[in-house]
């Protein structure tokens, strides 16, 4: 009695020593909202968690940690977590996308920088009916930050692109102005000259 008494006590911490040994769970997408970020911009990470076991699983926890690089190579590290409800359940075969918000400092160090997503979650044991901590997918999506030089550099462009049409404008309006008051002083000239060859022809003969 005392025997099997102490194999249902100890059942339940069995099913915890083996079951977080199993592979249930896969992080197999993890892609941001668009290609690159400037200083101080929001995003967003989309997660999807697919359950590979023949029981379902929940998810409990989904977090996003950058190591931020500053400009004066301090190192400063941020958790962000996911917007979704937890626990979330996963069954059998299935996948689910949950989204994990993000906003970046305005004196990160742009170029790349890895950004480290973990899941927790647990799994269904059918015998006992109840839920077992199970494994903890990670995956490290790289991150791109614009340089703040560049944005400047695309502004400069822009103005001095907009600088040149103006000025092109300009010399086309010079080009039409000087050319219209050349067709007319010729017109005057010629003009004068109709003029006055005609009064010479008018003339009386004495």
């Amino acid at each position: 009695m005392r025997m099997k008494r102490l194999l249902i006590v100890l059942l339940p911490f069995l099913s915890l020593l083996i079951i977080p040994f199993v592979q249930a769970t896969t992080i197999t997408v993890c892609t941001f909202d668009r290609d690159a970020y400037n200083q101080g911009e929001t995003g967003y990470v989309t997660v999807t968690i697919y359950n590979d076991k023949e029981t379902k699983i929940r998810v409990t926890e989904l977090t996003a940690t950058i190591n931020y690089y500053y400009d004066n190579e301090n190192i400063y590290i941020q958790k962000f977590y996911t917007d979704s409800t937890l626990p979330a359940e996963i069954q059998q075969g299935n996948s689910s996308n949950f989204y994990i918000p993000f906003s970046l400092p305005t004196n990160i160090a742009s170029g790349y920088t890895n950004i480290h997503v973990k899941a927790t979650t647990e799994l269904w044991n059918e015998e006992a009916e109840r839920w077992f901590g199970s494994d903890h997918p990670t995956y490290e999506p790289t991150l791109y930050i614009e340089s703040p030089y560049k944005q400047q550099s695309e502004d400069y462009q822009q103005q001095l692109e907009e600088q040149l049409t103006t000025n092109k404008n300009i010399t086309n309006m010079m080009y039409l102005f000087g050319a219209t008051t050349t067709v007319f002083a010729v017109v005057t000239v010629f003009l004068f000259i109709l003029n006055k060859r005609a009064r010479f022809l008018t003339q009386p003969i004495s």
